[in-house]
């Protein structure tokens, strides 16, 4: 049993994502977590009042499962398989540029301590723009980074090839311009 508590290497979870990406594929089906948002707000009414929502969110309804699923399997995977260690394991020399920066919790905690345990103006604008940005990109982008990376990828998509290099291209940036200069 002592197998579950530990992360799983990359030769394990990468098949069981591929396993789960050949079946919707067979079963015509396209995954993505953004998506589940738009069905939400469908079927508690939103298309009344804009066209965006007008559709057929029971034929999505399988897709929402899946995000339940991995709400609950990310709860049963940190409260009942795990031994209690949120801390993810970050390489020292990671943790190092990180201490410059000025976190000190690098290492030490699961989310910086430094961003979420006092939510002060600063924070709280850096969170705000932040998510703003994350869902104005999945809709501009047309799906979230599971939705192109995963599935738009398997699915050969050259949007979802584009996306994803977009995504990458970002996330670079952020790290190496946008952080340094925020902290």
């Amino acid at each position: 049993m002592e197998w579950i508590f530990e992360p799983w290497p990359w030769y394990i979870g990468g098949p069981l994502v591929a396993f789960c990406m050949i079946a919707l594929l067979l079963a015509g089906k396209n995954f993505g977590v953004s998506s589940n948002f738009r069905t939400i707000c469908a079927a508690c009414g939103a298309g009344k009042t804009s066209d965006f929502f007008k559709f057929d969110w029971k034929a999505q309804r399988w897709n929402l499962l899946i995000l339940i699923g991995a709400v609950l399997g990310g709860y049963v995977g940190a409260h009942i398989l795990s031994d209690g260690a949120q801390i993810p394991a970050i390489h020292p020399d990671t943790i190092t540029k990180l201490h410059e920066l000025g976190f000190q919790s690098a290492g030490k905690a699961y989310a910086p301590a430094e961003l979420y345990d006092t939510l002060d103006l600063r924070t709280l604008a850096l969170l705000l723009t932040g998510g703003l940005l994350v869902g104005f990109g999945s809709r501009y982008a047309g799906g979230c980074t599971s939705g192109h990376a995963i599935s738009g990828l398997s699915d050969l998509q050259l949007p979802s090839l584009i996306a994803v290099v977009g995504f990458f291209i970002g996330g670079l940036l952020m790290v190496h311009v946008i952080f340094p200069v925020l902290f």
